[in-house]
């Protein structure tokens, strides 16, 4: 099982769409923002497709087509993305139910939906705390 990055990619492409433009530049391209991903522009676009969706930027067909965010960094929290790219909880229980004649598989699923649920209450505070602007700063502050 592998860990997802979709949070990690969506937040780096909106701290690249966000310095882009503080350089003075209207729009970024999925191709601009893939190549610094090293990601490809079709799942940068998906991405980016999110994002609009959820209101944190807008694009732009045509002459000058791209990507502009909506607001600033500074007004972006982590959680917005998070909940913008991710869908359905954090964990999962079991595809199939468990045996209810066992006192394990009677039990797990009350069991780990208490521990989960504490557990994404944790996660959504500490992401609602950090804002896109913050990300940028400590990523700008990494020497090269």
């Amino acid at each position: 099982m592998g860990a997802n990055s979709r949070l990690t990619i969506a937040a780096h492409a909106l701290a690249w769409i966000g310095l882009y433009q503080r350089q003075g530049h209207e729009v970024a391209t999925s191709e601009q923002i893939g190549s610094s991903a090293n990601t490809n522009p079709v799942v940068i676009r998906r991405l980016l497709g999110e994002l609009r969706r959820a209101g944190l930027v807008e694009s732009r067909r045509g002459v000058g087509a791209g990507w502009s965010l909506t607001r600033g960094l500074e007004s972006m929290t982590l959680l917005d993305v998070y909940e913008a790219v991710e869908d359905g909880p954090l964990f999962a229980m079991h595809r199939a139910a468990p045996d209810e004649g066992c006192v394990v598989g009677h039990g797990i699923q009350p069991a780990m939906q208490g521990i989960y649920a504490g557990i994404e209450e944790t996660l959504r505070s500490e992401l609602a705390r950090v804002t896109l602007e913050d990300v940028l700063r400590d990523v700008l502050a990494v020497p090269h």
